[in-house]
């Protein structure tokens, strides 16, 4: 089997798909590593530590994607300017892409389709079901772990206030109101690392789990006022897509702290669907002038309904953080962390020296998204309105 790591090209992506650790324990299982020239430079690992892992170093990306039969990356495939064309137009039919594809969001939705059209076999991490011989495969919840930590950070540095409570010779000033809208592993870093600087934090989750978790690290819980039986999945794990009716119940409910606080943090995800919208141009409009919102649900369509995806924007005067990849800016220890569980979920993919799909094991059900020209993510399907 030839893998293929290639350098990301997202604009200010530094992560990469391997470090040396894990490219040598694939070439110790008899695998033969591509690598593109630079491509782990952004996480600070030198060509030389691939090359001495066993990786075969190269500086045509063509060839990489020509001749691999699987292809791991970081961040869905991209345009890339230098070739002039798509990653997605560089790969060929039976080859396999494990990578975050973020299928429902409609922002990919066209590169999704051109996937199946090429005959590329896709692989979505995101889709990794929460279940326990999966999790050292998670790389959603390590990126959200990241997320959750920098995206606070980048909040901070754009309020023009004191996070902490502060006493000075001429008085006090109160420290700032912190909303986290979602606390699965993002939400709850978030949370940390907010009451960390100081901050008054509020959070909500739909599911009584998840705010119980919240409130154990110091968060004052906002109620959605949804109802378990309506919000959470019947295995108990996951935040279910809610109905039209139910979700403008939570924002109601949501309504009175975003209007009050100097930073939201976005981060409710639905499994493998388009966020919810929780925040509206509306609620925006009311907000605080200064305040923050950080949408680290941007890959999925975002919580936000004015984020712009990969961007920050002044709108109504509230900055409104649309950043893609905030695991980036960790990118030593997002790699290390990523490079793993990718790693894992392909020794459990690869039988006999390649990868065998069986689509009747839960963890294969939730992350294929294209297979024999056709999508078959749910997620996907359901968003492009052909389910």
């Amino acid at each position: 089997m030839i893998i293929g790591i290639p350098r990301e090209i997202m604009h200010g992506e530094k992560r990469v798909a391997a470090i040396p650790e894990t490219v040598k324990k694939m070439v110790d299982g008899g695998a033969k590593v591509l690598f593109e020239a630079g491509a782990g430079v952004g996480s600070h690992y030198a060509d030389e530590a691939y090359k001495e892992a066993g990786a075969e170093i190269v500086a045509d990306i063509d060839k990489i994607f020509t001749q691999s039969d699987v292809i791991l990356k970081v961040k869905e495939p991209q345009f890339n300017a230098e070739k002039n064309k798509h990653e997605i137009d560089m790969m060929h039919k039976g080859q396999y892409l494990i990578t975050f594809i973020h299928p429902a969001s409609p922002s990919n939705h066209e590169m999704v389709k051109k996937m199946a059209e090429n005959g590329v076999i896709g692989l979505t991490l995101d889709g990794i079901p929460r279940i326990s011989r999966a999790q050292s495969m998670d790389a959603l919840s390590s990126m959200s772990s990241c997320a959750g930590y920098k995206g606070m950070i980048m909040a901070v540095n754009d309020l023009s206030k004191f996070m902490p409570f502060v006493t000075s010779a001429v008085g006090r000033l109160r420290p700032a109101t912190v909303f986290v809208i979602g606390t699965g592993v993002a939400g709850l870093r978030a949370i940390a690392t907010a009451k960390g600087l100081g901050a008054t934090v509020y959070s909500a989750d739909i599911r009584p789990e998840a705010n119980r978790n919240a409130e154990s690290l110091g968060a004052t819980i906002v109620e959605t006022g949804v109802p378990e039986e309506v919000a959470v999945s019947a295995d108990g794990k996951h935040a279910n897509k809610l109905p039209d009716k139910w979700l403008e119940v939570e924002r109601q409910n949501l309504r009175e702290t975003i209007l009050k606080s100097d930073i939201i943090f976005c981060s409710a995800l639905i499994l493998g669907k388009v966020a919810p919208i929780l925040v509206t141009e509306d609620m925006v409009k009311e907000m605080q002038s200064g305040s923050c919102i950080v949408d680290i649900s941007i890959d999925q369509g975002g919580n936000c309904a004015i984020t712009t995806p990969g961007a920050i924007e002044i709108k109504h005067d509230v900055t409104v953080q649309g950043i893609k990849n905030i695991p980036g800016m960790l990118s030593t220890s997002s790699t290390i962390m990523f490079s793993k569980n990718i790693y894992n979920l392909l020794e459990f993919l690869i039988k006999d020296g390649k990868i065998s799909l069986d689509e009747s094991d839960e963890i294969v059900a939730s992350i294929l998204v294209t297979k024999d020209g056709k999508i078959v993510h749910n997620g996907a399907l359901e968003a492009m309105g052909l389910k």
